[in-house]
């Protein structure tokens, strides 16, 4: 990587890197405090990393040779993945994505979209898992912000003000 494509990769995750869980209570309502805790932690960590995309695509990405700032985040993702923190995913809701892989695979997801398409900010679902812990899944919309995000999205150009063009989808564990 050129210099300041590292630079903001390394922002990126140090920003990330400082995220601590958000802790347990105990008592009565344990549950629903659960819930508002998981809900709090995602609302965060929406903000963090819609707020490093925009930055990095603003400061860094000046031509089409440039790394994508959504790439930075697929691969920012995947390693916050495997750390087992929880798993977010970036999704087409254009209708075009540039990989498959970027659209919904689940029906959590291809319900998202709908709920995106229509104008939804915040579509959510609890589940448990197969090892019986509670998760919360949670989709965003993300509309197109800086028209350099045309340079790689061609299709985005007849994007409305706040379309939403794509979402994140986030599974992460409740926080008993």
């Amino acid at each position: 990587m050129r210099g300041k494509k590292w630079s903001a990769w390394l922002a990126v995750s140090a920003v990330v890197g400082g995220i601590v869980a958000l802790g347990a209570g105990s008592g009565d309502g344990e549950e629903d405090r659960a819930l508002a805790r998981t809900r709090r932690q995602i609302r965060m960590l929406d903000d963090i990393y819609k707020t490093a995309v925009v930055l990095i695509t603003k400061h860094y990405v000046n031509d089409e040779d440039d790394l994508p700032a959504g790439t930075a985040a697929i691969v920012l993702f995947g390693e916050i993945k495997k750390k087992g923190w929880h798993e977010v995913k970036l999704l087409d809701a254009a209708g075009d994505p540039i990989d498959d892989e970027n659209t919904a695979q689940d029906g959590f997801e291809k319900a998202a979209l709908e709920k995106m398409k229509a104008g939804s900010q915040w579509y959510e679902q609890q589940v448990t898992g197969e090892d019986g812990k509670r998760y919360l899944r949670v989709a965003t919309p993300i509309p197109v912000v800086l028209e350099k995000c045309t340079m790689c999205h061609e299709n985005y150009k007849e994007a409305q003000p706040g379309e939403a063009i794509g979402f994140l989808s986030y599974t992460v564990p409740m926080v008993e």
